[in-house]
C-alpha cells in the first residue's frame, strides 16, 4: 500500500509542479480542463465499457450501490447536525456538505484499488461510482447545493439531465451486453483496454493540477476540521461496520470500504462555483483531506485487512 501511494504522489506531484512551471505558457486550470475533458468523454467510457462488459454483475452490485448511498447518506447527515448547532452560513454549509460527503472514488479511488488490490478492483470503484455516487450526486446533491447556494440560470437543469452523460452510457451498453452474454471481439477489446490504460495517469495528474495549497486559510479551519472527522473517519467505519452485515467477503469487502475512505471529490468546486457556495473552503478540504489520505488509507488498509480477510 505505502509503495502504491508513493506512486500516485509522485504522479499527482507532477501536476502540482506543472500548476508552478506553466511548461508552454499553459496554466494548470487550461491544462486540467482539456484532460478531464479527454477524460470524461473518451477514456473513462472506454474502460467503463471494457471493465463492465466482462464483470461479474449481480446482487453484490446492488450492495456496493446500498453501501455508497447509505455511507454518503451518513456523511450528509453528519455534517447538517453540525452545520445546524454551530449554526453556519448556508454557502459554507453547502460546501462542506460536498467536502464531508461525496468521496473522490474515481479519480483517487480508482487508481488506488487497482495498484493495491490489482485490475479486478476497478469494476469495484466503477461500480460505486456508477451505481451510487454519481447518481446521487447529480440528483440529491445537486439538490442540496441549490437549497444552500444560489441558481441564478434562467433555464435550471433537471438533476436527471445530469445523468445523460457519456459514461452512464458506457455503462448502460455494457451490463445490456454482459446480462446477454455478447463477448467482445479481440479487436475492441485491445482497443478498449489502450484507451482505458491511459486513464490512471491522467485522472492522477489533473488531480495533482487541482490541488492548490493557496486555497489554505486559516479562517476555514473550523470549518474544514469536521469534514476531515466525517470524511477520514467517521464515513469509512460506518462503512465497514454496514459492509460486515452483506454477503460480500474478502478483498471485495476491503476495496469497496477503502473506496468509501476517499477524500473530497475535485468535482464538487465545479458545482460550488456554479451555485456559488464557498468555493475557497472547498478547495481547501478537497487539498487538505488529498494530503491527510496519505496517512490514514494506509491505516484503513491495514485495518480493512485484518478485519475482513
Amino acid at each position: 500500500m505505502n509503495s502504491t501511494l508513493i506512486q500516485m504522489t509522485l504522479l499527482m506531484a507532477c501536476g502540482a509542479g506543472w500548476r508552478i512551471l506553466k511548461p508552454g505558457g499553459l496554466k494548470a486550470e487550461q491544462t486540467r480542463l482539456v484532460l478531464t475533458t479527454v477524460v470524461y468523454y473518451l477514456l473513462l467510457p472506454a474502460m467503463v465499457l471494457e471493465v463492465l462488459w466482462s464483470a461479474d454483475i449481480g446482487v453484490h452490485s446492488l450492495q456496493y450501490t446500498l453501501l455508497g448511498i447509505a455511507s454518503i447518506t451518513f456523511g450528509i447527515v453528519c455534517i447538517w447536525l453540525v452545520g445546524v448547532l454551530f449554526e453556519f452560513e448556508h454557502r459554507r454549509l453547502g460546501a462542506m456538505v460536498l467536502a464531508a460527503a461525496f468521496p473522490n472514488v474515481t479519480y483517487l479511488g480508482l487508481p488506488v484499488l487497482e495498484q493495491t488490490f490489482g485490475s479486478w478492483a476497478r469494476s469495484v470503484a466503477i461500480q460505486i461510482d456508477l451505481f451510487a455516487t454519481a447518481p446521487f450526486l447529480f440528483t440529491v446533491g445537486i439538490l442540496l447545493v441549490r437549497h444552500y447556494g444560489e441558481d441564478k440560470s434562467e433555464n435550471p437543469k433537471s438533476v436527471i439531465a445530469f445523468l445523460n452523460a457519456p459514461p452512464f452510457w458506457a455503462a448502460g451498453l455494457a451490463v445490456l451486453l454482459n446480462i446477454n452474454h455478447v463477448i467482445a471481439p479481440d479487436w475492441l477489446n485491445g482497443a478498449l483496454q489502450k484507451l482505458a490504460g491511459a486513464v490512471v495517469p491522467l485522472m492522477l495528474f489533473s488531480l495533482g493540477l487541482a490541488l492548490s495549497w493557496t486555497a489554505v486559510r486559516a479562517r476555514n479551519i473550523p470549518y474544514v476540521l469536521p469534514v476531515i472527522v466525517i470524511k477520514m473517519a467517521l464515513m469509512p467505519l460506518f462503512a465497514m461496520l454496514l459492509m460486515s452485515q452483506l454477503s460480500i467477503t474478502g478483498d471485495y469487502r476491503a476495496a469497496a470500504v477503502l473506496d468509501i475512505a476517499m477524500p473530497s471529490m475535485v468535482l464538487g468546486i465545479v458545482f460550488c462555483d456554479r451555485y456559488h457556495l464557498d468555493s475557497s473552503l472547498y478547495a481547501m478540504a478537497v487539498t487538505v483531506t488529498t494530503a491527510l489520505s496519505l496517512i490514514t488509507l494506509p491505516l484503513w488498509h491495514g485495518l480493512l485487512m485484518k478485519s475482513f480477510t
